[in-house]
């Protein structure tokens, strides 16, 4: 049954009485729904405000109460004690004048008088003491400030708000226990008051406490539901929990309260980046950007999103500007340093990771990737203490444990090898970490000669890295299909060497992964007419919708991915007549290429089935599109319907694809070295046959192999780990 306005006034007065607040006030408002101007209601809700410490809001709802009904002395007296207790004692004066003029004249009013003359028996601080002492700490100034909580919470000690600000100050110097305990009396003498429930939830947030901190910083929404700071903590911490969704919907609502706040722009694009969506991230930090220009981490972001959307021109121009805002920015030099390795610019990489490790020496992740560089440079002995070093700084460091069995030759006394095994009996690590400990043990024991020991870490490796990666066989079949179909649209058009003119002429070297694809590419590239550009990424980026008949074919179309990939090739060729580009899967376009690109040369790697079948088994790829290598069966699939695709091609563009034998080559390797470079057209150089003295850029997997020489056997390793195989490998005999 409804409720009459003066029955929703006497039950909110009753429970107002017994203590029940909530309950008080959803009375007290639903009046107000109906009379926004009830003054009983107005004058009761600025009671509960002035019990929880909420002066302000009281001083509102009192002025409303007064507007509607003057004449009652409770609402002049409730108004002026408001405004005694929060400070305003110019104003108090003048509500006592006012009482008097419309007809109040009590001796309460006489007290409130005397009250407002002895102002050391005020029970809050002044608007102006509160005022001084929040600017201290918006400013940092934090030595200031908390003397300034302290002497406020000496002379006004039932309070919150000195509790609370010193709570804060000590937070942000570091004395976390002083915080809690400063915080929690807070919240005892204001229950109710959100900013102390918020910055309690901070502390708990700092300190790693995360169901505390997602606790407090929901209560702080249910004191005050429009809080848009503490929707944007709650997202911080459900960021932490790795509860992405429910973070961006915390973002989301915080910036519905305030759109204007760009912390939480920057937040949200953090999120939205983790989730994959790329364009709404770069979108959000630009939308940060645009409401303070300043902002270094918003621009540093913004080029990690860039970056990831393979836009490492802008990305580095993103991460300078960070840096000419924040030139202390250890995070900012550690990514562009990244992106200056992605775009083959090693010194300048070397020198930002330096950077980067001058202003924060203690961040393992900066060692490892420093790591990386000198790996790819073949500095091996010094990747190898970099990678160390990234351990001695976090012992549970598992990729860097697993770079370093690339670089480092482990005996069974070896220290790091017991800590690799401590590591993998720890029940709590998780299985990400577990899976790269697997292969990092897998591998050290291999090269010890405990083959049985290092398939069992092979297989738990690869069980845990499969689970962790969406891969769907019938998914990769039916896009194996789609290559053939849309190459029936493909073979209608093509495009002539003179349509377009280049300055450096593409050399594909395809096959599976780990087939020796880098060591052809370290051959070719030791001629001096050569770049050696790696695994590119451009003709999947740029040519996949078109090779899988996802999109319209036509000669534009084929121009525009022309023009897109050598654009981007160019920036790798060193000023050198032919450019590589050995990313392996380029397999699966060799029609398109063929089509758009009619001067390029094709080199296929063929190697032993049955090892490079293994050799996939047995590699952690940190790329998680090669997410089929984590199962026999499923590399055994990917195997034939690689097969298959090159014998369609073979067909479909004969002549185009020269075959080079892996084994042969290392049989023979002036022979097929000479045919190799007669096929592209170069004159022979001697150089050729010394490709571990080619101190090009290696950043693929066998980057350490190939600084060695060629060597043969490798295609026989795999044979150790028949006995553990079950056959699976036994019928490979033919290659494609």
């Amino acid at each position: 049954m409804e409720l009459t306005v003066d029955q929703a006034l006497q039950r909110g007065i009753a429970a107002h009485k017994e203590g029940k607040l909530e309950a008080a006030e959803l009375f007290y408002r639903s009046i107000l729904q109906v009379h926004p101007n009830h003054p009983d209601a107005n004058h009761n809700l600025g009671a509960l405000a002035m019990s929880v410490g909420k002066e302000q809001d009281a001083l509102l709802f009192f002025k409303l109460a007064l507007e509607a009904n003057p004449s009652i002395e409770q609402f002049w007296l409730s108004y002026a004690t408001a405004l005694i207790e929060s400070g305003h004692l110019d104003e108090a004066r003048q509500a006592l004048a006012d009482a008097t003029l419309n007809g109040i004249a009590p001796k309460k009013l006489g007290i409130l008088s005397d009250q407002i003359q002895q102002t050391r028996t005020r029970i809050v601080p002044s608007h102006e003491q509160q005022k001084k002492l929040l600017a201290c700490y918006e400013n940092r100034r934090f030595d200031e400030a908390e003397t300034l909580a302290r002497s406020m919470i000496n002379e006004f000690p039932r309070h919150p708000f000195g509790w609370r600000v010193l709570g804060a100050v000590l937070r942000q110097t570091d004395n976390i226990d002083e915080s809690l305990a400063a915080i929690n009396w807070a919240l005892q003498l204001a229950p109710k008051d959100p900013e102390a429930h918020n910055s309690l939830g901070t502390a708990y947030l700092d300190l790693g406490r995360l169901e505390e901190a997602e606790a407090s910083f929901k209560a702080a929404i249910a004191c005050n539901p429009d809080y848009a700071e503490a929707h944007n903590n709650l997202g911080n911490t459900y960021t932490e929990q790795a509860k992405l969704e429910e973070a961006e919907t915390s973002y989301r609502r915080a910036l519905s309260l305030k759109p204007d706040l760009s912390v939480v722009y920057n937040n949200l694009g953090n999120t939205l980046h983790s989730l994959g969506k790329l364009d709404e991230a770069e979108a959000s930090f630009r939308t940060a950007l645009s409401l303070d220009s300043d902002y270094a981490e918003a621009w540093n972001n913004l080029g990690s999103a860039l970056h990831t959307l393979g836009k490492l021109d802008e990305a580095e121009a993103n991460y300078r500007v960070a840096l000419a805002l924040k030139p202390d920015y250890a995070e900012a030099h550690n990514n562009l340093a990244n992106t200056l390795l992605e775009q083959r610019r090693l010194g300048e990489a070397e020198e930002s990771f330096g950077c980067s490790i001058a202003l924060r020496p203690n961040i393992a992740e900066t060692h490892y990737n420093l790591g990386l560089a000198l790996q790819a440079l073949g500095r091996l002995g010094e990747a190898e203490a970099s990678y160390e070093r990234a351990i001695a700084i976090r012992s549970d460091f598992t990729r860097a444990y697993l770079a370093l069995t690339e670089t480092k030759r482990f005996g069974s006394r070896d220290e790091q090898l017991s800590e690799m095994l401590n590591l993998y009996r720890d029940a709590s690590i998780s299985d990400e970490h577990r899976c790269q400990i697997c292969f990092a043990l897998a591998a050290t024991l291999e090269n010890m000669g405990d083959f049985q020991a290092a398939f069992q870490y092979y297989s738990e490796g690869n069980e845990l890295r499969k689970r962790h990666l969406v891969y769907n066989s019938k998914d990769n079949k039916d896009t194996f299909s789609k290559l053939i179909s849309g190459y029936q649209s493909l073979a209608k058009r093509s495009l002539l060497p003179s349509d377009t003119i280049i300055t450096c002429v593409p050399i594909f070297i395809v096959g599976m992964p780990r087939s020796g694809t880098t060591l052809v590419e370290q051959i070719i590239s030791s001629h001096s007419q050569v770049s050696g550009a790696g695994e590119l990424p451009f003709v999947a980026r740029y040519g996949s919708r078109l090779a899988l008949g996802e999109s319209q074919v036509d000669n534009s179309e084929l121009s525009k991915f022309r023009e897109k990939y050598l654009s981007a090739l160019k920036k790798y060729s060193e000023n050198r007549s032919m450019v590589t580009d050995k990313e392996p899967m380029n397999f699966r376009y060799l029609g398109l290429i063929t089509k758009a690109l009619p001067d390029a040369k094709i080199i296929h790697v063929r190697r032993d089935p049955a090892a490079v079948c293994w050799a996939n088994y047995a590699k952690y790829f940190a790329n998680e599109t090669i997410a089929y290598a984590y199962s026999l069966d499923d590399i055994l699939s990917q195997y034939k319907l690689y097969v298959d695709l090159m014998k369609y091609w073979k067909r479909s563009i004969p002549g185009r694809i020269y075959d080079l034998d892996y084994e042969s080559l290392t049989v023979e390797q002036e022979s097929e070295t000479r045919k190799l470079i007669e096929n592209l057209g170069l004159d022979w150089e001697d150089a050729c046959l010394s490709p571990q003295d080619n101190k090009r850029i290696v950043s693929t997997a066998s980057n350490v192999q190939v600084r060695t020489g060629i060597y043969q056997g490798s295609s026989e390793l795999w044979k150790h780990y028949r006995p553990y195989l079950n056959g699976a490998l036994d019928h490979l005999t033919e290659k494609n």
